[in-house]
């Protein structure tokens, strides 16, 4: 495994690490006894940073987290979010003792004192505007209920908002062979402030395995079936914001790069991970396969110069003017 500094923080993280969406539900049938399983492969592997939030299963992937980090509280970092159990648009959501009950209900959850890195879980843009949330997290941090926080956003509009204030610690943004607008501006002054990067939705939702057909029919529980259009939150969470059939073939354009590499799926890792400034990949999984298949993204080889110039081209060209929603 290798490792990156998460910012000035002084915390060094897996390049690959994993997000716990998956395994807390809205991706369909899931095991608990398999997601243990893959955690705990993980660790071995040399992950130690995870991602959750408390909206994921109600807290469940939370509780996951504890039982697949006890005894080793010290050696494995968690990151997890805030705010989307309640109006992410009302000023009250952000209060400071509203944010010290989520923070406190999630400690609790992960059986932890402290949260390593709590983030703000994609709020309104004027609730950052605004910035008083910031000193609720000051606050916290002062009191020792959270180590260091950050934002995790939807637009790049909104990552560069968040870099105005000096305390955030890293941001958590969407980027992926699909979403390349934050290479221009957001990620580069990220870098420049000290400020971790940690990605999400590496693979657009799975479009970037390469393994989806056009007929291919989510179930029912799965946010791929029910936000394709954006109708239970922002709309560029799923597919990128592309929309499923034209995801599809977009990816179909784009399976060259798993030449001479493992998969389509570690390639596109691969490929982020050339990019100096990212700290790390949080990509998901459900079962011990998918998180092999994430990790072996460490041993791909780095793309070259003019397969990153292809691959700038086919965004500029193929995908920009596709993406729907804000980003």
């Amino acid at each position: 495994m290798n490792y990156r500094e998460l910012g000035n923080t002084g915390i060094k993280i897996s390049e690959v690490s994993l997000g716990t969406w998956a395994i807390g539900g809205s991706w369909g049938k899931t095991s608990d006894a398999e997601a243990l399983k893959s955690l705990e492969y993980a660790i071995d592997q040399g992950v130690n940073f995870f991602d959750t939030a408390d909206v994921y299963g109600d807290g469940h992937s939370e509780e996951l987290l504890a039982k697949a980090t006890k005894g080793k509280e010290d050696e494995i970092y968690i990151a997890t979010k805030f705010c989307r159990q309640g109006d992410i648009f009302d000023p009250q959501n952000y209060s400071y003792e509203q944010v010290k009950s989520y923070c406190e209900d999630s400690l609790r959850r992960l059986g932890r004192e402290a949260i390593d890195l709590y983030q703000i879980h994609c709020p309104a843009t004027e609730i950052l505007r605004d910035g008083s949330v910031f000193e609720v997290l000051d606050r916290l941090k002062d009191e020792g209920k959270i180590r260091n926080y950050g934002v995790s956003v939807e637009t790049v509009e909104e990552g560069l908002i968040s870099l105005k204030n000096p305390n955030v610690k890293s941001l958590q943004i969407i980027f992926n062979m699909f979403r390349q607008k934050p290479l221009e501006e957001l990620i580069p002054q990220a870098y420049k402030n000290g400020v971790g990067l940690l990605v999400r939705l590496p693979l657009a939702s799975g479009l970037l395995t390469g393994k989806f057909s056009s007929d291919h029919v989510f179930e029912e529980d799965d946010h791929r079936n029910f936000n394709e259009n954006g109708e239970a939150f922002n709309v560029g969470e799923t597919f990128a914001g592309l929309g499923f059939k034209k995801g599809v073939e977009l990816a179909d354009q784009l399976k060259w790069v798993s030449e001479g590499r493992n998969s389509m799926a570690s390639a596109s890792l691969r490929w982020i991970l050339d990019q100096k400034e990212i700290t790390a990949v949080i990509p998901g999984f459900k079962n011990l396969e998918q998180v092999q298949g994430n990790l072996s993204a460490i041993e791909e080889k780095p793309f070259s110069e003019e397969e990153q110039q292809r691959i700038k081209r086919f965004y500029e060209e193929q995908v920009k003017d596709s993406i729907r929603g804000p980003y």
